[in-house]
């Protein structure tokens, strides 16, 4: 283990091997998180994947709700470098400024493409065809510190939310442990992010899981793979909500029916017209319900239904 003490800030599960790697190789003084939330129906108490990993390693844990005024008891431990991942509010500048080394983030795009809250998200909803990771400074401005390492990932074209997110966060751990080395040593040169190639991905919008169909068949292929596991995709059948985790583009590019119409019935799942084609829907969830196959659960509806509003 080397001696150097370092202080995690992450939340959601994607932070989890990265600060697994930490624990193997580091000395971990203590470790931020998001505060306990209430879950589910019941409204459970339930502490975040992070805050359950440090208390198995018996690392002390701090739950700050606004840490732009409650800094201080991480101040107290003294950390040579501070590790975020995925924390999820601002670290404050005299955080920033207190470590021998810095503070550094991994962040899950290869900036300065895709700065904010939902980089995975983003990348496959709006169809890139790459991405990866990024080791960089912390700075005040959000994601715009200088970048110390990349490496990136072609996104396949089954690719979904889920998928990318484990493949992205193995790929931080990795890069985490293979900058450190020579960040430590000071033999790393940063490299500022160019302004002008900047985009951003901020945190999805309950009106950016709702499904057009008026849009390309690609691009609710994309949005849907995007959304899947969470929060799901979701258009209106019969006036009730239906979410939809799965779909394929359809061979056939030509359909009769008019955008949000379902058009034909297949053996893994039903088609719905779009503006170029036309989209099959094979996973869905109906509301108060699980998530099914469609060819487990698609009985008896006929093609003319619709898919949200019929368009004038």
């Amino acid at each position: 283990m080397k001696k150097i003490r370092i202080v995690f800030m992450g939340t959601p599960q994607f932070s989890v091997p990265v600060l697994e790697g930490l624990l193997e190789e580091y000395q971990v003084v203590g470790v931020v998180t998001q505060p306990d939330k209430l879950v589910g129906r019941k409204q459970v108490k339930t502490p975040s994947p992070i805050k359950e990993l440090a208390l198995k390693h018996q690392v002390t844990v701090l739950q700050p709700e606004h840490i732009k005024i409650d800094y201080q008891n991480i101040v107290d431990l003294k950390p040579d470098l501070i590790v975020t991942c995925a924390y999820g509010q601002i670290i404050p500048k005299v955080l920033l400024d207190a470590p021998k080394y810095g503070c550094i983030n991994v962040h899950a795009s290869l900036l300065p493409k895709l700065r904010g809250g939902a980089p995975i998200h983003k990348a496959i909803i709006d169809g890139y065809s790459k991405t990866g990771v990024t080791i960089m400074y912390m700075v005040e401005k959000m994601d715009a510190g200088d970048i110390l390492r990349q490496k990136e990932t072609i996104i396949q074209d089954d690719d979904t939310l889920a998928t990318l997110t484990d493949r992205l966060s193995q790929m931080g751990k990795n890069l985490l442990l293979e900058t450190l080395p020579d960040l430590l040593q000071g033999t790393i040169k940063p490299v500022p992010q160019k302004e002008s190639e900047v985009t951003y991905a901020y945190n999805i919008k309950r009106e950016e899981e709702h499904l057009d169909f008026s849009k390309t068949t690609r691009e609710l292929y994309n949005q849907i793979r995007g959304l899947n596991p969470a929060p799901g995709a979701y258009a209106l059948l019969d006036g009730k909500i239906i979410k939809l985790f799965a779909a394929r583009i359809s061979d056939s590019f030509y359909t009769t029916k008019e955008v949000g119409e379902i058009s034909r019935i297949y053996k893994d799942g039903f088609g719905v017209a779009t503006k170029d084609g036309e989209l099959i829907v094979t996973e869905i969830q109906l509301e108060g319900k699980k998530r099914l196959l469609v060819k487990d659960y698609w009985n008896g509806t006929k093609p003319g239904t619709w898919l949200g509003k019929r368009l004038k």
